[in-house]
């Protein structure tokens, strides 16, 4: 097997984040290889950027429409792309202890979507943008990423992650950090850049607030994206009769203490993460799942 067939075949037994990260490394790639061949012909231009970067100007969006979407795979820096895919890595997989792979493709596409339009309307409308709307391009995948973690941090707030010196932190703590470190660097510059971020974070928090609350209809027409697929249980037929086994009262009381406990051990992983067992409790569970 050569490496173009080890590629393909580690990308199509990738899971959706991998794959996600794939792409993203994949563009970046192509991007310098633009830069390279346009050093070479001098041409200041990057086409890449140039077509697939999404404008201020709204005019000049409306000739490329598609940008809306594919700015959010385009990278040029080695450490924004590299912080956005370690952000994508993490966040993405506490995502889907939770969601599907298909919620969190939809999350990326759709926060990166709402991010653009936040962009181009902070353009048309901020008069301190205004005047730099015909040179400004917006790319990166932090929106997407915005709206995935927004989305899990309003899901589940109260749950913990550990980092080293400080200990255990809530999620919506963590949330509040990220969106304030947006909204203090706006002045600093990249100040569309910043407002897209807010915007994709901004769809992920009205998304998930609004399967709870029935006032947030504006979100009704994605839902369909979102819901979770069942398999309809398959009905079997067989034929006599089966001796049924009658089960004493000290072992339904077992049952249900040992299933008190499950649940309580359930609850507190779904809290603080399963790192927060304690010996015993990962003992008790391992041997319930035997």
């Amino acid at each position: 097997m050569n490496i173009l067939d080890n590629l393909k075949y580690r990308f199509k037994n990738a899971g959706i984040i991998e794959k996600l990260i794939y792409v993203n490394l994949a563009v970046f790639l192509l991007v310098f290889i633009t830069n390279t061949f346009g050093f070479l012909f001098q041409s200041s231009n990057n086409l890449l950027i140039e077509w697939f970067a999404l404008p201020a100007n709204f005019d000049e969006f409306l000739s490329k429409p598609w940008t809306i979407i594919t700015y959010g795979f385009l990278h040029t820096g080695f450490l924004h792309i590299l912080l956005n895919l370690v952000a994508l890595f993490y966040i993405g997989h506490l995502f889907k202890q939770y969601f599907t792979s298909k919620q969190l493709l939809n999350f990326y596409i759709l926060g990166t979507l709402f991010g653009g339009v936040i962009f181009i309307a902070s353009y048309s409308f901020f008069p301190a943008l205004q005047r730099v709307a015909d040179n400004s391009v917006l790319l990166g995948a932090s929106a997407g990423i915005s709206a995935i973690f927004i989305g899990i941090a309003t899901y589940i707030p109260t749950y913990e992650l550990k980092f080293p010196l400080i200990g255990f932190v809530k999620l919506w703590i963590v949330a509040c950090i990220w969106i304030a470190i947006d909204i203090i660097q706006i002045p600093a510059g990249n100040a569309g850049g910043h407002l897209a971020h807010i915007g994709g974070a901004l769809f992920g928090f009205l998304y998930v607030a609004s399967a709870s609350n029935k006032e947030l209809e504006i979100f009704k027409p994605f839902k369909k994206f979102f819901e979770k697929k069942e398999k309809p249980l398959k009905t079997v037929y067989k034929s006599g009769k089966k001796p049924t086994k009658k089960t004493t009262p000290k072992e339904t009381f077992n049952k249900s203490k040992n299933q008190q406990e499950i649940d309580k051990i359930l609850d507190k992983i779904g809290k603080s993460g399963y790192d927060t067992l304690t010996k015993n409790e990962k003992d008790f569970l391992f041997k319930q799942g035997k």
